[in-house]
């Protein structure tokens, strides 16, 4: 009589040890993101950060969550997986940096059917090429092998990040002022947003051929954005994901005000008139959906405009235009050309 072979967690379709050397061969790396405060490795069921080390006396914690959406798709159908990691970190930590927080440490969720050891690796090496950039620790993170829940070769990320910041400097918009001033800093292609309707005006061998266009990781502002405020200050701040300048600018001005941009103030990456022309969509529909080649929207004080624009390219090599001011108004946005 042939005796039924033994059911194990492995034979169901999860590889605990295989997920274990590859966390074990790649802790070096996970090491070099240490910051002030970091207190022990990768490893524990939780994982401890003293934010003492930072000298501030009365300091608030900002926290927040995001993905890449549908970005991952495109990484996965073009097999490049080395900068949806960076993505993740940098969804994270520019919404940090809205509120005038230093982000610190930083927590991955990576999901998937079955572990293929080169893409996980590639998409780890991302997030902890965009925590050196964002000068923030991986304290630590959860790999889950979940046999039938994704195809072969998909998987998904969730990201989650804690930043410090002094209450004194924290941004709120409250300071805003009519006859303040937008500045405008570069993004560096679409970001991680409206790649939905990415994927449905492109074909398959066109987001190969534009892979790396299409893939560009998105900017993380940290260093040029708290080296500006630190000289300047800056009034409010919004990070262009999704919903566009419509939803997103609103949300850095205070009851009573408006933004007013002025379009075609500038450089526009070509791949976005690339869309709307094979979308056939609106102009509307577009500054709804897209950055528009705008990453982050700042208000600063008339007077440290200018300043504060050479800085962010003389000082941190990004690009930023003055494009629009705030004026009284029901709140909201208001694209004028």
């Amino acid at each position: 009589m042939r005796r039924k072979k033994q059911v194990t967690y492995k034979r169901s379709g999860v590889d605990i040890d295989r997920a274990n050397k590859l966390i074990k061969n790649i802790k070096g790396l996970i090491d070099t993101t240490r910051v002030r405060g970091s207190m022990d490795s990768i490893g524990g069921f939780g994982a401890f950060f003293d934010p003492s080390k930072y000298g501030i006396k009365d300091p608030l914690l900002v926290a927040s969550t995001d993905g890449v959406g549908t970005k991952l798709r495109i990484a996965q159908i073009t097999g490049v997986h080395d900068t949806i990691g960076i993505d993740l970190v940098a969804m994270c930590v520019n919404d940090t940096l809205c509120c005038g927080a230093r982000p610190v440490f930083f927590l991955d969720y990576f999901a998937t059917g079955k572990l293929e050891d080169t893409i996980w690796t590639e998409v780890v090496k991302g997030i902890i090429d965009g925590c050196r950039q964002a000068g923030c620790a991986l304290l630590g993170g959860e790999t889950a092998e979940m046999p039938g829940m994704y195809a072969r070769g998909e998987y998904d990320l969730a990201g989650f990040t804690v930043g410090i910041v002094d209450r004194k400097k924290l941004i709120d918009g409250k300071k805003t002022r009519k006859g303040d001033i937008v500045l405008g800093l570069a993004s560096s292609g679409l970001h991680s947003n409206g790649y939905s309707m990415v994927r449905k005006i492109f074909t398959k061998s066109e987001m190969k051929k534009h892979r790396r266009s299409l893939l560009a990781p998105t900017e993380i502002y940290v260093r040029s954005f708290l080296g500006v405020h630190s000289k300047y200050g800056i009034k409010g701040a919004a990070n262009i994901t999704g919903g566009g300048f419509y939803d997103n600018i609103p949300r850095m001005l205070p009851r009573g005000m408006k933004a007013v941009i002025t379009m075609d103030t500038w450089e526009m990456p070509g791949v976005f008139g690339e869309i709307k022309k094979k979308a056939d969509i609106t102009e509307r529909e577009m500054y709804r959906t897209f950055n528009m080649g705008i990453g982050m929207a700042l208000v600063m004080s008339p007077k440290d405009a200018n300043g504060a624009k050479r800085m962010f390219w003389d000082k941190f090599g990004i690009k930023s235009w003055i494009i629009g001011h705030i004026d009284k108004g029901p709140g909201g946005v208001e694209l004028v050309k």
